[in-house]
């Protein structure tokens, strides 16, 4: 509901203040909203070559000689075209025309995403029908007794829960959802009060807010679509960042709840992953430019071959198991990678909806007005403009993955996929969840009315992920 009535209005709105421009006067043409091209000059004027002539003899001659550059004038372009008809042009365009971006869309972003996702998720499927999830999720169940004291000890939600955040960790977003879901009807099994949502519930869903994941690889998609220069430098931000939000939610939410978190496997899991990411930021902050470059490059290209490599290894290994299911280590990832495709095919729309709805809303000159609004605000704080300009990212995350990933792709097309702001956008996009979404998703399959204070946690716990993204990033990049 959320984003389709944010989608209508920065429609409607824009066309409305468009049409209002072009009736008061105050813009020339609105071609350009639908047929122009990003960068492209704004008319502001025609007038015809005879006319000017003899109005301003001595710009006409300077417009002619110039030709066909066009004449330069302070912010004014003047361009003679052949037809006899001088064009006055300020400004340039700011994104392309509805035509233009429907286009582009497909054939810049949509295309190349399409290979990407078709690999990876041929890669993550390895892992479940290798049985590596189900090893990696009686790993971590340890820990999980530990944070839900109020269920019962060898409870299946136990189970349920480890292989949701073992898929989401692994960004098996597709697995995470129905293990999510059963976990919640497991917990609700021994919740007194059902229309109440239990301590155990809360503690589940507050977890999820910072979407802890350790390859994010639709961002790594989207940055190679936009032709980043390194598309995986990424993931150790957003690792670092959403392990950041994770550790607030268990802390905010443990303090709530009263739980003790000074237990061993609580402790060790969070010291042994804290001492890691310290020890690198400490090493990267040390590095000068190139040095920084060099490593980071190298590590995060590194990481990712290192996974796939074990991913495959861990097949050979276990190739037995594929056997006994009828299948073998190619036909799983062959059928992994379909999913992948229809994942591309299913997300298509929402790209070609926001970024079209994005392209109108910009060339209206609407969301310049609404961010020199949060810019003047934010100037107040001495805030960074690379920072402000990737703030609508992290403000429409919570409501909708699919417009906060409109804005991040319209922040990498406008400023660059290498630019801080490029950067930024996608760490507010990787590192964290669309809180509103998981709400109402996860209560609503155990018909939980009263869901107490977990919004308020999950929206503590983006603030802090902002705050974190913020702050690598500067050290970082």
């Amino acid at each position: 509901m959320v984003l389709s009535r944010f989608w209508s209005f920065i429609i409607a709105g824009s066309i409305l203040y468009i049409l209002i421009l072009l009736a008061t006067g105050r813009t020339y043409t609105i071609g350009n909203v639908v047929n122009g091209k990003q960068n492209d000059p704004i008319v502001l004027a025609e007038f015809r070559a005879q006319d000017l002539q003899l109005r301003d003899s001595a710009l006409f001659a300077q417009i002619t000689a110039s030709k066909p550059g066009g004449f330069q004038q302070g912010d004014s372009l003047y361009m003679l075209s052949d037809n006899g008809i001088v064009q006055l042009s300020t400004g340039k365009q700011a994104s392309d025309g509805i035509f233009i971006t429907c286009r582009n869309t497909i054939l810049d972003l949509w295309l190349p995403l399409i290979g990407y996702l078709t690999f990876f998720c041929g890669l993550l499927h390895l892992l479940g029908d290798s049985h590596a999830l189900n090893k990696l999720a009686k790993f971590l169940t340890p820990i999980f007794v530990k944070i839900f004291p109020e269920l019962p000890k060898g409870h299946e939600a136990y189970g349920f829960m480890t292989m949701n955040f073992a898929a989401n960790f692994l960004g098996l977003d597709n697995a995470a959802t129905p293990f999510g879901l059963k976990a919640m009807e497991s917990m609700q099994e021994v919740n007194e009060n059902k229309a109440r949502a239990s301590n155990s519930q809360i503690m589940f869903l507050c977890l999820h807010a910072a979407g802890l994941t350790l390859i994010p690889t639709s961002i790594i998609g989207y940055r190679a679509a936009q032709n980043a220069s390194n598309p995986a430098d990424i993931m150790l931000p957003c690792i670092i960042t959403s392990f950041v939000g994770t550790i607030a939610a268990l802390i905010f939410v443990s303090i709530r709840q009263r739980i003790n978190l000074l237990n061993w496997a609580v402790v060790l899991l969070i010291a042994g992953v804290s001492a890691l990411i310290g020890l690198l930021l400490f090493y990267i902050t040390r590095l000068g430019g190139i040095e920084k470059i060099h490593f980071t490059g190298n590590l995060s290209n590194g990481v990712l071959l290192f996974i796939i490599l074990l991913i495959v290894a861990y097949s050979l290994f276990h190739e037995k198991i594929f056997k006994q299911n009828q299948t073998n280590i190619f036909d799983s990832f062959v059928t992994g990678a379909k999913d992948g495709f229809t994942t591309g095919v299913r997300v298509l729309p929402y790209m070609i909806a926001m970024l079209v709805a994005l392209s109108i809303f910009r060339n209206s000159g609407l969301m310049n007005i609404v961010m020199s609004g949060i810019t003047a605000l934010m100037n107040l704080f001495n805030v960074d403009p690379q920072i402000t300009n990737a703030i609508p990212v992290a403000l429409m995350r919570p409501f909708s993955a699919g417009g906060s990933r409109g804005f991040m792709l319209d922040a990498m097309k406008t400023f660059g996929p290498d630019s801080f702001t490029g950067q930024l956008s996608c760490l507010f996009q990787g590192a964290a969840e669309t809180t509103f979404y998981v709400i109402a998703l996860y209560f609503g399959s155990v018909n939980v009315k009263e869901t107490r204070y977990t919004l308020g946690v999950m929206l503590l716990v983006d603030f802090v992920c902002v705050l974190t993204a913020i702050l690598v990033c500067k050290l970082y990049f």
